[in-house]
């Protein structure tokens, strides 16, 4: 097995409460998550013994098993406090990454029915020595055919485990051999990338797209509240990919990848091709902002 990081070979990882080695830390087959991807999930990450936007990060995973109404739902001091453990367990207090996941948990027989599930939630806390994803040096994209959920069909204010078009749009970025793919809205609209959001730079101001399609990230708050502090011009609307093109700057964010700058998109060079001066200032000050305002952890 060649992990990224061979730390992560002896993590200890929390499956209600009861942490266990990587080896055994399994769910089962009748679980929610293995029959029908019904769970909802959250990225935290850990700088330097604090968990940036925790309150945050909780507070949209309860919202996203309510929306999908899950039951007897472990409330956000026992998320918190499971976490916590976690970290302390594993003695992880810098450059960590947890992936959170909590499933509508063991069905008493296989099948979608909500009805099957009688034993509550499972809760997953998968905490790993992960440094961010992507190269502060700057990505490649592609604009993939696979189009972002829409509301009528599956709203994404929920930040559920059904990945699976996302999932498309990463393969069509493999295939063309880039970092990444630009996910459109079925109007033509940008919305996300397949695993960050978008931000364009264009005469000194900050566009994103409207939260219709995209997920309305929390590192993408972040960003959003530190323009209002700087009185960096920010606003959100819909971007069409001619914009894209013609950025000045154009950025993801997320909180595997933090602040990416986007250097081409479909073979047209973004800018000079390299990090523009807002996206490095945002890169210093998103930093210095998860770093000094995240929840400290009690270890």
């Amino acid at each position: 097995m060649n992990l990224p990081d061979p730390r992560n070979a002896d993590i200890l990882i929390s499956i209600n409460g009861q942490l266990l080695p990587r080896s055994e830390a399994t769910v089962s087959v009748f679980d929610s998550v293995v029959q029908g991807g019904d769970a909802v999930w959250e990225g935290l990450r850990v700088y330097d013994g604090r968990i940036a936007e925790l309150g945050g990060h909780l507070e949209r995973l309860q919202d996203s098993a309510k929306a999908l109404a899950f039951a007897d739902v472990p409330s956000s001091e026992e998320v918190r406090t499971a976490i916590f453990a976690t970290l302390e367990a594993n003695a992880m207090r810098d450059n960590a990454h947890i992936r959170l996941t909590l499933t509508r948990g063991e069905k008493v027989t296989s099948g979608m029915n909500p009805r099957f599930n009688q034993s509550g939630c499972t809760l997953i806390v998968l905490a790993e020595w992960k440094p961010p994803v992507y190269s502060d040096d700057g990505i490649r994209v592609i604009t993939a055919s696979t189009r972002r959920n829409t509301p009528q069909c599956l709203d994404s204010k929920i930040h559920h485990n059904n990945l699976l078009n996302n999932i498309l749009a990463s393969i069509e970025a493999n295939v063309a051999g880039v970092d990444s793919a630009i996910m459109l809205d079925i109007n033509g609209f940008v919305s996300e990338t397949n695993d960050t959001n978008l931000f364009l730079v264009k005469d000194g101001r900050l566009l994103t797209p409207s939260a219709d399609s995209c997920l309305p990230g929390l590192t993408r708050k972040m960003i959003l509240e530190i323009c209002g502090e700087q009185n960096i011009p920010a606003k959100e609307r819909n971007l069409s990919l001619t914009e894209v093109y013609t950025a000045d700057e154009v950025f993801t964010s997320g909180t595997m990848g933090e602040l990416t700058p986007v250097l081409e998109a479909d073979g047209r060079i973004i800018g000079d091709g390299k990090a523009g001066p807002m996206t490095l200032r945002l890169q210093k000050l998103h930093r210095a902002f998860a770093y000094e305002r995240g929840t400290p952890l009690p270890f």
